[in-house]
């Protein structure tokens, strides 16, 4: 397949989606989460895309591109994680839990992949053909 960009990308839209839902689910956590568990909640979902974002830009190096995926990874699991404690902190129930862990689990398996086969997404440019 043949990204026009980034925003094409399936695994962005996907991001993208989450990190709206993660938004709007965080709007009744508690005041005093507003500047700690929040905060990191919606940091972290947010970089997963923005990560993605920069990958793009950064396709005509392979090495460059596979760092900033692995970046979007890592923060999908650092996501997965503040749900967690959102979980035990009974400001989400067990539904929306395995909600959120199913999405960033599917997340992150496209993440891996572009990881694991970065070739399809990486471009040459023409003065490195010379």
């Amino acid at each position: 397949m043949r990204y026009r960009g980034y925003k094409d990308m399936i695994v962005y839209q996907l991001a993208y989606e989450t990190a709206i839902e993660v938004f709007e689910v965080t709007k009744t956590f508690p005041r005093e989460e507003k500047f700690s568990l929040v905060d990191q909640l919606r940091r972290s979902s947010r970089s997963v895309t923005s990560n993605i974002a920069e990958a793009w830009g950064k396709r005509m190096y392979k090495n460059n591109f596979i760092s900033k995926i692995s970046d979007s990874y890592s923060e999908a699991l650092e996501t997965m994680t503040w749900s967690d404690y959102s979980l035990k902190h009974k400001y989400i129930i067990e539904e929306q839990h395995t909600y959120f862990d199913q999405k960033y689990d599917r997340i992150c398996a496209m993440l891996y992949g572009m990881m694991d086969n970065p070739t399809k997404f990486l471009i040459t440019l023409r003065s490195q053909k010379r």
